[in-house]
């Protein structure tokens, strides 16, 4: 069985996949600069010097971190709004997949809201370009979907749902299977009020 997430893909973890998962994992509890490459090492089980056989520093891994949720998003939304014509079934795909993800990789949605500003200028310039591009496949996907609706109003709301639906760390009240309902319904819900 294969798996794919934004840091793993195939049926085995890299080492490198490995170490950007325990990273994301502990710059999402302690913040990044509150995590040292000890830290890493120790929750991969390697010392914190072999990392630099892996990556060339933190802060390269952090660009690669988020770079790959940027591109694991891009890419997921871009496919599922290529698979159908239907207007109504893009938008809700991809309300579910932004939750799947959010519910699935709680650590990378800490450490892509929290850690931006410290990435390297490189790095914030493509990770931002990722998701400006990811935000346009929902502007596309709303304005199809919901009559009437502006360009700029489509941004916002696509914006405001990402808020929402990026707050499951914080929101765990429910079951995974009861809050993914409930945050595929307030998202569908929120943007069909746009009309």
């Amino acid at each position: 069985m294969s798996s794919s997430t934004p840091l793993v893909n195939g049926e085995k973890a890299s080492r490198r996949e490995q170490i950007l998962t325990a990273a994301a994992e502990l710059f999402a509890r302690h913040g990044f600069h509150g995590v040292g490459i000890d830290d890493i090492g120790a929750a991969v089980g390697i010392s914190g010097p072999a990392l630099y056989r892996h990556f060339r520093s933190k802060d390269a891994m952090l660009g690669e971190m988020l770079s790959s949720i940027s591109h694991y998003l891009l890419d997921g939304g871009t496919a599922l709004a290529a698979r159908t014509a239907d207007p109504e079934r893009v938008l809700a795909e991809l309300v579910g997949f932004h939750v799947d993800f959010a519910l699935t990789q709680p650590s990378l949605i800490t450490v892509q809201e929290r850690n931006l500003a410290n990435l390297t200028d490189e790095d914030r310039k493509e990770v931002r370009a990722l998701q400006r591009r990811y935000v346009e496949v929902w502007v596309r996907a709303i304005r199809d979907a919901v009559a009437g609706v502006s360009e700029r109003r489509a941004r916002s709301a696509a914006h405001a749902v990402f808020g929402l639906i990026n707050s499951t760390p914080y929101n765990r009240y429910l079951d995974d299977a009861e809050l993914a309902d409930l945050l595929r319904r307030l998202a569908l819900g929120a943007l069909h009020s746009l009309a």
